[in-house]
């Protein structure tokens, strides 16, 4: 267990609590505030500002449909003094959280959002799950993910698991406080709030509202004819430091049952966020059928409301001499039936060979794109005349920048190689090649 006093001046967690925002309180941090967050009868009396509301752009081009594919997420901030208060909690509700895991036996299971996991990360939760998956040599193998899974956790089921956590029949005054804020919030929009300032809804107004003391007050926003919303639906909102830790709250239930149930037949049960791996070894089809239609069943019951998979999304695979064959179609009509690979965690597997997702590496090569178009288009030089340098676009889209302080995708790259993490058949070193003359080539288009 982390000591709180260390955790308070680590320099991680002080920078975290740093943000540049514009918002309805002047910025501070963890050690500005400390003697007040830290107090409970101030938290109970606490009063909370709303959040900022906005709907990011989470929209992609998408192969099989020709086109981009629609996609936004909802995100609110909060005020500085407010997110300094998530933040506490959210390393107590941690390390409570990683005790009750150990407990209950399913310190496996849940692999997002963690703090105890010994800085293992994506690569390393793809590769044991892929391993398991060839050392078993035959197995069937679920994947799915849950329908809108932060829009839709019950604040009643979320109350309950969390007095669950702490060992406590009803909330500590102070939890409660928080519990409230972080379910019945209130919030306004972004957009009202350029407004208010005559601003444009772009990136340009944006920047120039983040460069204030702060936005406005609860008074100035009446006088100018807008209003404080008050969230009445399910969820709870994305972009709060708490977010994380208490989706894996309010999993701990969920999580418990379904790694018990795959433990009985030798599987393996990982679980990050909304998306989870259910494999179990040298098994029949019939009985792998009935026990993945029982975990579907025991997702969608009513013992963890808010939690729904959609048939459509969830693969089922047979993994046997060294591929990986699609079975979807026999144990649910309505899987998807589509792909003989699996995807997770930003990976894939064909039986055979590890490489990114494609999804993970469109994303690098659309981003790249966008900012040499940038360059391109303004002729290397902004509208005030001072030349745009092309180092920062290699530094930070190419090999070259890999083994500087900040990294980027190629450090994550030569991550998921060391130590031939996944063996002689990984496939990741591909995006490397030509990287450079790649980008050169763009910034000529």
């Amino acid at each position: 267990m982390i000591d709180p006093e260390a955790w308070r001046t680590s320099e991680k967690a002080v920078k975290k609590s740093q943000r540049y925002y514009a918002h309805f309180d002047y910025r501070t941090d963890l050690t500005k505030c400390w003697d007040y967050i830290s107090d409970p009868k101030k938290i109970c009396k606490h009063g909370f500002y709303p959040f900022i509301h906005y709907r990011k752009d989470m929209s992609k081009y998408s192969a099989e449909k020709g086109g981009m594919k629609e996609k936004y997420r909802d995100i609110c901030y909060a005020a500085h003094i407010d997110r300094c208060i998530f933040q506490l909690y959210n390393f107590i509700l941690n390390e409570r959280y990683n005790e009750e895991c150990v407990r209950l036996g399913i310190q496996d299971a849940a692999v997002a959002y963690r703090t105890n996991l010994r800085k293992q990360n994506n690569i390393d939760f793809a590769k044991k799950a892929i391993q398991f998956i060839l050392d078993s040599g035959d197995c069937y193998i679920m994947i799915g993910d849950f329908t809108k899974f932060f829009d839709r956790l019950d604040h009643r089921y979320l109350k309950e698991q969390w007095c669950s956590l702490l060992h406590v029949d009803r909330l500590p005054p102070d939890h409660y406080a928080v519990f409230k804020n972080i379910t019945g919030y209130g919030y306004v929009e972004l957009t009202d709030l350029l407004k208010i300032h005559g601003l444009d809804d772009n990136s340009k107004g944006r920047r120039a509202l983040n460069e204030m003391k702060h936005v406005s007050s609860p008074d100035e926003l009446k006088k100018n004819g807008f209003r404080i919303q008050k969230n009445q639906n399910p969820g709870i909102p994305q972009g709060s430091p708490m977010s994380g830790v208490l989706a894996n709250v309010y999993m701990l239930s969920a999580d418990k049952v379904i790694s018990d149930y795959v433990s009985e037949y030798h599987g393996l049960y990982m679980r990050y966020s909304d998306d989870f791996m259910v494999v179990l070894p040298h098994i029949g089809e019939a009985d792998a059928s009935y026990i993945l239609m029982r975990i579907s069943e025991l997702f969608n019951g009513s013992d963890f409301p808010g939690l729904e998979l959609q048939p459509a999304k969830t693969q089922y695979y047979h993994f046997y001499e060294n591929r990986i064959e699609n079975c979807g179609k026999t144990i649910h009509e309505k899987a998807g039936g589509s792909k003989n690979y699996l995807n997770f965690l930003g990976f894939t597997f064909d039986g055979v060979h590890v490489n990114f997702r494609a999804k993970t590496i469109s994303k690098y090569y659309q981003r790249m794109r966008h900012k040499a178009k940038l360059i391109a288009k303004s002729n290397g030089y902004t509208k005030l005349g001072n030349h745009i340098s092309k180092r920062n676009l290699y530094i930070r889209y190419s090999v070259r920048g890999a083994s500087g302080r900040r990294g980027n995708f190629f450090t994550y790259v030569r991550h998921a190689q060391e130590e031939n993490r996944f063996g002689e058949n990984e496939q990741m070193g591909i995006i490397s090649e030509r990287n450079m003359a790649k980008i050169a080539r763009c910034l000529k288009q």
